[in-house]
C-alpha cells in the first residue's frame, strides 16, 4: 500500500472525529465553548477541516517599522504589517453568525500571555477532574464541589470589550464568540510583535 493511500485511510478515519470537535465549537444553545484548547489540531493530518498552515506564514523578522494588524472576517485572515511592508498571514477562526466579531479600527489595550475566559470553560473537581465540559458559566448550573476552569487563550491580546486575538482551534470557518482565534505558533508570533497601542483594523 502507498504512503498516499495510507494517508486517504487515516484522514478518512478521522473525520467523523474532527466533525464532532468542531461541533462543539458553534451552535446549539447550551455548554458551547468557543476555545476546545484541550484538543491538539497539530497531531491531525491536514484536511478541508483544519487547513490553517496553508495560508500561514511569517517573514517579517527582518522587517522594520510601524506595526499593525488587518482582520479581514470574509477570507479568515489576518494580515500583520511592519513599517507597510506585509510581513506574514495567519489563517483564523473568527465570531459566528450570532456572536460577530465587532468591525471597525481599534488598538491593542491589553496583553496577557496565559489569559484564561471568565465565561467558557469545565466545572472540575478538587482532584481538577471536569466534571461539566464545555460551559458557559452564564447559562451552565455549577455543580456541588466544583470549580470554574477557564478556557485557555494564550496570547491573547485584547484590542476591543472583551474581544481579541489569541490562540485557537480553526475548525475552517467562523465559530467563535467574537473573538480571533489563531494558530498557536503565530498567536505567538503576533504577540511579540505588538504593543500596546498597535492599531488594528477590522474589516468585513
Amino acid at each position: 500500500m502507498s504512503h498516499l493511500e495510507t494517508f486517504k485511510i487515516i484522514r478518512l478515519a478521522l473525520l467523523p472525529v474532527i466533525a464532532l470537535l468542531a461541533s462543539c465549537q458553534s451552535g446549539g444553545s447550551r455548554g458551547q465553548t468557543q476555545y476546545l484548547e484541550a484538543f491538539n489540531p497539530a497531531s491531525l493530518p491536514n484536511s478541508s477541516m483544519y487547513n490553517a498552515d496553508q495560508v500561514t506564514y511569517w517573514d517579517g523578522d527582518g522587517l522594520s517599522g510601524s506595526s499593525s494588524i488587518t482582520i479581514d472576517l470574509s477570507d479568515q485572515k489576518a494580515y500583520f504589517y511592519k513599517g507597510g511592508t506585509l510581513a506574514g498571514v495567519s489563517a483564523l477562526s473568527t465570531g459566528d453568525e450570532k456572536h460577530a466579531t465587532k468591525t471597525g479600527n481599534f488598538k491593542i489595550i491589553q496583553k496577557d500571555q496565559w489569559h484564561k475566559s471568565n465565561l467558557y470553560g469545565d466545572f472540575v473537581d478538587a482532584s481538577g477532574t471536569v466534571v461539566m465540559a464545555n460551559i458557559d458559566v452564564t447559562k451552565d448550573k455549577q455543580p456541588a464541589g466544583t470549580r470554574f476552569e477557564g478556557s485557555k487563550m494564550h496570547h491573547f491580546m485584547r484590542f476591543v470589550g472583551g474581544i481579541g486575538m489569541h490562540e485557537g482551534f480553526l475548525p475552517g470557518y467562523p465559530a467563535s464568540h467574537g473573538c480571533v482565534r489563531m494558530p498557536g505558533h503565530m498567536a505567538a508570533t503576533f504577540y511579540h510583535n505588538v504593543a500596546i497601542g498597535t492599531p488594528v483594523t477590522v474589516r468585513p
